[in-house]
């Protein structure tokens, strides 16, 4: 029964912990600026503009046109 219980706190230890590490993960990809192609902000329903390298409107706005 001991044993269970000790087994039972590791699982969850390592559950939270995990959870913890995709967090910091999913921080770290969002403070990244992302950079889309001209086609890519088109789909997404926006308009590239070259002159400021940025894609205006739909999904991807404000995002860098490379």
């Amino acid at each position: 029964m001991r044993i269970r219980r000790i087994l039972a706190a590791v699982i969850a230890t390592a559950a939270l912990a995990g959870l913890g590490l995709t967090g910091v993960a999913t921080a770290t990809a969002q403070g990244a600026p992302s950079v889309v192609t001209p086609s890519e902000c088109r789909q997404g329903g926006g308009m590239a503009d070259l002159a400021d390298n940025l894609c205006k409107g739909g999904t991807h706005d404000g995002e860098q046109v490379d």
